[in-house]
């Protein structure tokens, strides 16, 4: 990450922890954006908890959907398992296939309105670029390497974790990544069947006709999918430099 990617992070870090500490302190900026009197800052709830119930559905769906596209990545990459990529990915595609409204409207009527239904959507909707990625970063160790860790006298369950998974990793984290940035905007939705999410700032907005609450709710989850974004990056990074040093202990 350059020296200016990380400051304008810090920026955005800084801003939303003012704005979510003081909003009062931004109410200037958007007053302009109020009609008829209308209040600039979200009072109907409280900020601080619908940002962190926010990122917590975030956390949980990406976190399930990460154990499971991972375990079957591991599964349909070993020879033994191959014979159920077909079935896999079929698994895996059900949340593309389905926009997370429809799943939504599934789901409400099997488990009852709140945050389960915006949980079961942003998980099967983060399941397809984790998988993708897990499987590539699974079937495309070197040949070398792997030659490598069985003269070692490695088993195949040792290769799988000592070598695969921790080479594999930056693919891994690029795939959590770009599930987490998408469930970050997308859990705005949940709020259409009660789920407790920045979302409920941007509907307040839109019924009333309050501009000032679309952008606040919409800048807070743009906010967060910046700052997540930018914590996998580094995480990422960091795996990069730990596989450069596997790949040469490994050599």
């Amino acid at each position: 990450m350059t020296p200016v990617g990380i400051a304008f992070r810090l920026l955005v870090l800084v801003l939303m922890v003012a704005f979510l500490a003081n909003p009062g302190l931004f109410e200037p900026l958007l007053l302009p954006l109020t009609r008829n009197g209308a209040p600039a800052i979200y009072v109907q709830g409280d900020l601080v908890a619908l940002t962190l119930n926010h990122l917590a559905i975030v956390a949980m769906a990406t976190g399930a959907a990460t154990i499971i596209a991972v375990g079957l990545a591991m599964l349909v990459s070993r020879p033994s398992g191959v014979e159920f990529l077909p079935l896999s990915r079929s698994i895996v595609n059900i949340g593309q296939t389905f926009p997370p409204v429809a799943v939504l409207a599934i789901a409400v009527p099997l488990v009852g309105f709140g945050d389960r239904p915006a949980l079961i959507a942003l998980f099967l909707y983060g399941l397809l670029p984790i998988f993708e990625n897990a499987l590539v970063g699974l079937t495309g160790v070197p040949a070398a390497v792997a030659d490598a860790a069985r003269g070692m006298g490695l088993t195949p369950r040792q290769i799988l974790f000592r070598v695969d998974l921790p080479l594999a990793l930056p693919l891994i984290l690029s795939g959590v990544r770009l599930s987490a940035v998408i469930a970050l905007s997308t859990a705005a939705i949940g709020s259409t069947v009660a789920a407790k999410t920045l979302g409920e700032v941007i509907i307040a907005g839109l019924l009333s006709g309050n501009t000032a609450f679309v952008v606040q709710g919409g800048l807070l989850v743009a906010g967060l999918a910046i700052l997540i974004d930018g914590v996998f990056v580094a995480a990422e990074r960091f795996a990069a430099h730990r596989v450069g040093a596997l790949q040469l202990r490994t050599a």
